[in-house]
């Protein structure tokens, strides 16, 4: 596997490679679908300027990023186009190995239940075997490597791309059983973008699992263990947030940063939920409204919680997905890695129902985003509502693409149990209703 692994990696750098020495280089960094006010490029740039000046990057309202994205390219500016080319590739391999690991867990897992007849006698052609399995991480790292959005966002320079990369380290940590990496990794992800704080949950009940510890709120073993993962995520963070405060001499970056993500002043147009809705809204009411919109990231964990703690992998993609989606400043680097996951559930296809219907329509909205985008601004003959309303469709796209695909998984889990013939008490054909 190893060799067409390298044969991806090595298209996908040639790809780059050509693309950052291209005239589309430039196009493709000014998109407000690939950039956003919090990982554009040119903000670095300008937060890199003032720091050599000996100013503080976070004096003016430019730079957003954090401490240490700003000292880590201090080092290494010249060398820029590289590191993202590395990151891109250091996150489909992080990916490679995750899945790869996951697919022997669920081939355990599923040989053990079908041993203690768990499974109804007539759901074989619902197993998963090794040969189904076998190619599923190159396909991961195949789908995050040469999706369109990965490379707009690498060619872009958008540190969207250095998010994903620690959110892979923080998947391969967890499904490697590494509660201190784990932990480590996940502290870095909600340093750099907030949202993460929300992926805790999943990775707790994935390495409960692993631990064989019962997750009942009544278990003793269940409260330390998660006491415990807690402590390293907390410590972590603080070690974090304190190495950032001395390499600035100032708490300047927390307002800057977190204030930002969370109050949502920057109303530049991108492919969120967020801009439109602000730009026409009374200053008076702003701060309710942005508190129910920054709810929806938080608000699913807990139900998905209950409903997939047996499935802590599938929840996981879940709610990256729900992330990319509802976050206050998302590009298509952050649906990329979501999408990334999809071969990954392969198994569930035989059970989704508008798979076809919303692929054209994610293609179809990412084609007229730069369409609508030069009516409104350059052409004058169309106005805010169009550019909006390929953006609601887009994200409604995601939504229904999601909810799709945890009908599917639902439904694969209870055919599992119950076999694939249902029937009523009197012998007719039952059929399936998920509520």
């Amino acid at each position: 596997m190893a060799a067409p692994l390298v044969l991806v990696v090595l298209v996908a750098v040639t790809v780059r490679a050509a693309l950052y020495r291209s005239n589309l280089a430039a196009f493709i960094s000014e998109r407000v679908e690939v950039s956003s006010p919090l990982n554009a490029w040119k903000r670095v740039v300008e937060g890199l300027a003032l720091l050599d000046l000996g100013v503080s990057p976070y004096s003016g309202a430019v730079f957003h990023e954090t401490p240490l994205i700003i000292y880590l390219f201090h080092f290494l500016i010249e060398y820029a186009e590289l590191v993202f080319m590395i990151t891109d590739v250091l996150t489909a391999v992080a990916l490679y190995l995750a899945i790869q690991d996951f697919n022997k867990v669920v081939f355990k897992k599923q040989k053990l239940l079908i041993e203690l007849d768990k499974y109804a006698p007539d759901v074989a052609e619902l197993i998963q075997t090794p040969m189904e399995m076998h190619y599923i991480p190159l396909k991961v790292a195949l789908f995050y490597l040469l999706n369109p959005y990965t490379v707009m966002s690498c060619v872009a320079k958008s540190t969207c791309a250095i998010n994903n990369t620690v959110i892979a380290f923080f998947i391969l940590a967890t499904i490697k059983g590494s509660a201190f990496l784990s932990a480590v990794f996940l502290a870095l992800a909600t340093y750099q973008s907030l949202y993460p704080l929300t992926l805790f949950a999943p990775a707790l009940l994935y390495l409960l699992q692993r631990q064989f510890i019962p997750i009942k709120p009544k278990s003793k073993s269940f409260w330390l263990y998660t006491m415990q993962y807690a402590a390293l995520y907390l410590c972590s963070l603080v070690v974090i947030i304190c190495l950032s405060f001395f390499l600035l001499n100032s708490w300047d970056f927390i307002p800057s940063v977190y204030g930002f993500i969370l109050s949502v002043p920057d109303l530049t147009p991108n492919i969120g939920l967020f801009w439109y809705f602000f730009a026409e809204m009374f200053e008076h009411f702003s701060l309710f409204f942005v508190c129910v919109f920054q709810i929806n990231v938080f608000f699913y964990t807990i139900p998905l919680a209950i409903k997939l703690k047996e499935h802590p992998v599938f929840f996981m993609f879940v709610q990256i997905a729900i992330i990319s989606i509802f976050k206050s400043y998302p590009t298509v680097g952050d649906v990329a890695l979501y999408m990334a996951f999809l071969p990954v559930w392969n198994h569930l296809y035989r059970f989704l129902r508008n798979i076809f219907i919303l692929s054209c329509v994610l293609i179809v909205c990412s084609l007229l985003f730069p369409v609508l985008w030069h009516l409104w601004i350059y052409a004058g003959s169309a106005n805010s509502n169009f550019y909006y309303a390929i953006t609601l469709t887009f994200n409604i796209g995601q939504i229904l693409l999601v909810s799709d695909y945890f009908y599917a998984f639902l439904r694969r889990e209870y055919y599992l149990t119950h076999g694939l013939h249902l029937t009523r008490p009197d012998g007719t054909e039952a059929m399936l209703v998920l509520k």
